[in-house]
C-alpha cells in the first residue's frame, strides 16, 4: 500500500498571538513547500482563519506546524475541522 494521493480539505482556526507576527505569509510558505492550496486570512477576533486542500502526509505537516507558527508567534490552540474537498483551489493565498 502507497501513501494516498487523494486531496484532503481542512477549515483550521489558530488562536492565540497570531496577527502581527507574519504568520499569514510564513503559512504560505509552508503551504506552498508542501504543495498545499487555500487561504489564510485574520479575523477581527486576533485569530487567525485557512483553508487548506492538499495530500493527507501534507496536510498533518501543515497543521503540525500551525501548531507552532513562525518565531515570533504565540499559539494557544488549533482547530482543525474537515471540509470536502470539491475544490475550484488552485494555489495558495493570503487574503488582506
Amino acid at each position: 500500500m502507497g501513501v494516498s494521493t487523494a486531496k484532503i480539505r481542512r477549515h483550521v482556526i489558530i488562536k492565540g498571538r497570531v496577527q502581527g507576527v507574519n504568520f499569514r505569509n510564513a503559512t504560505k510558505q509552508e503551504a506552498d513547500q508542501l504543495g498545499i492550496v487555500g487561504w489564510v486570512k485574520n479575523l477581527e477576533d486576533g485569530r487567525v482563519e485557512a483553508m487548506f486542500e492538499g495530500t493527507p502526509d501534507a496536510m498533518q505537516r501543515l497543521i503540525e506546524w500551525c501548531k507552532r507558527g513562525p518565531p515570533a508567534a504565540e499559539v494557544e490552540e488549533v482547530r482543525v475541522a474537515p471540509e470536502s474537498a470539491a475544490s475550484v483551489l488552485i494555489r495558495f493565498q493570503v487574503i488582506r
